[in-house]
């Protein structure tokens, strides 16, 4: 039997300690016994940047924001369904992750760092997202993408949760141009967030997508909010 071999933590700023763990083949994050992320299974990432590119098709120069790079699954994916005229940014709060892809995981990144579409910021997507609101002279984005905790609450980081109270959804919704999107990862659904998202003018649809890509593993949750 191989053993897992631990490559590196990373404390996460206000939260909990994550692990970089190879076995074999794959990789895999884990926070305390919760395997956050791994190379085996990542179809619902894929998904949240593939079913995003649809609900943008109409822009010819979109402009995307992901929330946190994790193993850059949603990244790449992005990438490849995104013309060349696209941004795309990348907030990142924790700076070993993004070490871990242009280390130990360099062939699994494949460069999606590189690409000149992209730009990576190493802060909160928050702050991100409350600098490029169009009430406050920013651009704004086509489609945001969120994947930085396990949904709507802060498993990972406590203060994770403001992105997804009412001022936290107001501040998405002014950083949105006309018709675009704010795509929300959850490991499961939660019906009083769909109710939030209402509450502050969303017209919410929820997909439900398998962490396997062929169609099996766990159930999660994609939210797009228009």
């Amino acid at each position: 039997m191989i053993a897992r071999e631990l490559l590196g933590t990373a404390p996460v700023p206000g939260g909990e300690e994550l692990r970089l763990y190879r076995h074999d083949r794959d990789f895999m994050i884990v926070l305390d016994r919760n395997e956050l992320m791994s190379t085996r299974m990542h179809a619902s990432e894929d998904a949240l940047a593939n079913l995003s590119a649809d609900r943008i098709a109409h822009a010819s120069r979109p402009a995307m924001l992901i929330g946190g790079y994790g193993m850059g699954f949603t990244l790449r994916a992005a990438l490849k369904r995104l013309p060349e005229g696209a941004h795309v940014t990348v907030a990142e709060l924790v700076p070993e992750i993004i070490q871990w892809a242009r280390g130990p995981m360099v062939d699994v990144a494949a460069g999606c760092l590189e690409d000149p579409r992209v730009r990576l910021v190493m802060t909160d997507v928050a702050d991100v997202i409350r600098a490029n609101g169009l009430n406050v002279g920013g651009t704004g984005y086509d489609a945001i993408l969120l994947d930085v905790d396990n949904g709507p609450d802060g498993l990972v980081r406590h203060a994770n949760n403001q992105l997804y109270t009412t001022r936290g959804l107001r501040a998405a919704q002014s950083a949105l141009r006309p018709g675009g999107i704010l795509a929300i990862w959850s490991a499961a659904k939660d019906a009083n967030f769909v109710q939030r998202l209402q509450h502050v003018g969303f017209e919410v649809e929820e997909v439900e997508v398998r962490a396997r890509p062929n169609g099996k593993g766990a159930r999660h949750v994609i939210w797009f909010a228009r």
